[in-house]
């Protein structure tokens, strides 16, 4: 089974070290982060996203460069556990 590929952006390395984890608990899920835009560029050279997450501490400018960039679902997460995690990345891919 091919994994469900997600790409978290944030600012907050405690933060991702936290959402990488619940993510790539999952199975189904592999997960990868990055910490600017240009991070964000090169992951997707290399890899076929199937949703992005942008987490806490990115910009106007750069959620929106982010945005610019894919053509899958670009979610905004704001915290609340995992519970919560997993109910937007279900909803955006209509995975229930």
């Amino acid at each position: 089974m091919k994994k469900i590929e997600i790409l978290i952006v944030g600012k907050h390395p405690e933060i991702m070290k936290t959402i990488l984890r619940l993510i790539n608990n999952k199975p189904e899920f592999n997960g990868n982060g990055a910490f600017s835009v240009a991070e964000v560029i090169d992951k997707a050279s290399n890899i076929a996203f199937n949703l992005v997450l942008l987490g806490a501490g990115l910009n106007e400018t750069e959620s929106k460069q982010i945005q610019a960039h894919f053509n899958v679902p670009v979610v905004q997460h704001y915290g609340g556990g995992s519970g919560l995690l997993y109910a937007e990345i279900y909803q955006a891919l209509n995975i229930y």
